[in-house]
């Protein structure tokens, strides 16, 4: 689950263009007179330009914001937040997009964007570097904390673009726009949460167990689990192999605490970072008879998906913020291992303690989740979950009760962690585009008569809707 992948993943945009001549898809311009949108936004009290980077059609504006370091007490102590502007007009819809981790400093739209045609202000994840406060008081990164980080920035922003404003974002990201509107209901008008885990009891986990026994075929699942087991009969052999990679690198592994708990965490990471990121097809690059692959070949696999580098002090270091939190009060995954033999593993998986360096005091918080869980069933109102069928993080997903109100979790059949609109069947596709022009209110009339109609209403572009690296992503929500 915590490969330093090469790529986020995320919500790919498949969908074409509006063929309407309603379509908004070109940049319109600011009204005759008024202030320049970058003095409007730097007028803004604590706001400050880090850069402006040209797009066409838009301004990128990257930019710091003065945040308490904690909202129940903002007089004592500050920090400065990054943020990004991606701007359209002020008469558009705003999306607020976080990946609940860094913040991209390259221009780029989410998928609801692209639906709506609107702007985006997209926001760093308190703590995550330069976002953190010196001196860190970890005491002070929770989901409440955060929450207040955007509805602060909102407040600010929405003088500015008065428009219906939906918030989004793709796994940590879908976490972090689910807490937002359960702490802050009023500031937005729709939530499109992607691939978003909802660990509601840290410690009853069966649920992973049960969808790792039927994903995929049957001719998958022996693959990968034959690799995993033979990298675990293979440790001392392998494990040479660790020791000069990671002197050859300058690794080291004080977290984590030795190279052994290292290497056995990336093993056991394997075949759930397989299915989050992979799909059936990628199985056949998996060694088909690992007992007679060589050790180039099981180590090669491994590497491939899990990732040797990352729980060497170096790789676990930009994902401390995310640990403590997962220790703290979002839980984490416990799984088992039925096809290997207890006498191969040593630790299990291990728990997000075991990866935030000792000196940070952590404590869990059982009642978190169970609130977001209880507030989501019983008050979410213009809230679209969207999971993908082969993704193990939507094996405990966000469920709705009765007191949901136009409320919806759908599922994207064959997708990974990728999972998004564009991937669902065509007629879930539609409908959901529908509501989210719908809460955006910009839903032309055709698609007020005719959800089914419901497109996008901005074009693709290939550089803008790319879903590249945003930063060296492990395999975590």
């Amino acid at each position: 689950m915590r490969k330093a992948l090469r790529w986020l993943l995320a919500l790919t945009v498949l969908i074409g263009t509006m063929s309407t001549a309603g379509a908004a898809t070109a940049a319109e311009p600011e009204a005759t007179g008024t202030t320049d949108i970058k003095e409007r936004l730097l007028s803004v009290p604590g706001m400050s330009l880090v850069e402006e980077k040209p797009y066409p059609g838009y301004r990128f504006f990257v930019l710091n914001y003065t945040q308490p370091v904690d909202h129940r007490r903002p007089s004592e102590g500050t920090f400065q937040q990054r943020i990004t502007v991606l701007h359209k007009d002020v008469a558009r819809p705003t999306v607020f997009h976080t990946g609940g981790y860094n913040v991209s400093t390259t221009p780029r739209r989410s998928e609801p964007t692209q639906i709506v045609d609107g702007n985006q202000v997209s926001m760093e994840y308190r703590f995550f570097t330069p976002s953190r406060p010196d001196p860190a008081d970890w005491s002070k990164l929770d989901i409440w904390q955060a929450a207040s980080d955007q509805h602060r920035i909102f407040t600010a922003l929405k003088r500015i673009y008065s428009k219906n404003w939906i918030s989004t974002g793709g796994s940590k990201g879908g976490m972090t726009a689910t807490y937002y509107e359960r702490f802050y209901p009023r500031d937005m008008d729709g939530v499109v949460a992607y691939v978003a885990p909802n660990d509601v009891v840290n410690k009853e986990d069966s649920a992973y167990d049960r969808f790792f026994a039927t994903v995929g075929t049957k001719e998958c699942r022996d693959r990968l689990n034959a690799v995993q087991r033979e990298a675990l009969v293979r440790r001392e052999p392998l494990e040479k192999k660790y020791e000069a990679y990671a002197a050859e690198n300058g690794y080291t592994f004080d977290t984590i605490g030795s190279l052994d708990r290292a290497y056995e965490a990336v093993v056991l990471d394997y075949v759930w970072g397989f299915w989050q990121y992979s799909t059936p097809k990628d199985c056949e690059q998996v060694p088909a008879d690992a007992k007679n692959a060589t050790d180039d070949e099981i180590w090669t696999s491994i590497d491939t998906i899990s990732g040797f580098s990352f729980y060497t002090d170096q790789g676990l270091s930009p994902y401390t913020p995310y640990y403590y939190q997962a220790g703290t009060q979002l839980g984490a995954p416990t799984i088992h291992f039925p096809h290997i033999e207890k006498k191969y593993i040593r630790y299990g998986y291990q728990p997000p303690r075991n990866f935030v360096p000792r000196s940070i005091p952590m404590r869990f918080e059982p009642s978190a989740m169970r609130d977001v869980d209880r507030w989501v069933r019983h008050n979410a109102r213009h809230m679209l979950f969207v999971y993908g069928e082969n993704d193990p993080w939507g094996a405990e997903p966000f469920r709705l009760g009765h007191g949901a109100r136009d409320s919806y979790v759908l599922t994207a059949p064959g997708m990974n962690h990728g999972a998004n609109v564009a991937g669902l069947v065509e007629k879930e596709k539609a409908f959901a585009t529908a509501r989210i022009l719908e809460w955006a209110d910009v839903a032309p009339s055709a698609v007020q008569e005719n959800p089914a109609a419901a497109k996008p209403l901005a074009k693709f572009d290939a550089k803008l809707d790319k879903r590249g690296v945003e930063h060296e992503r492990t395999l975590r929500p």
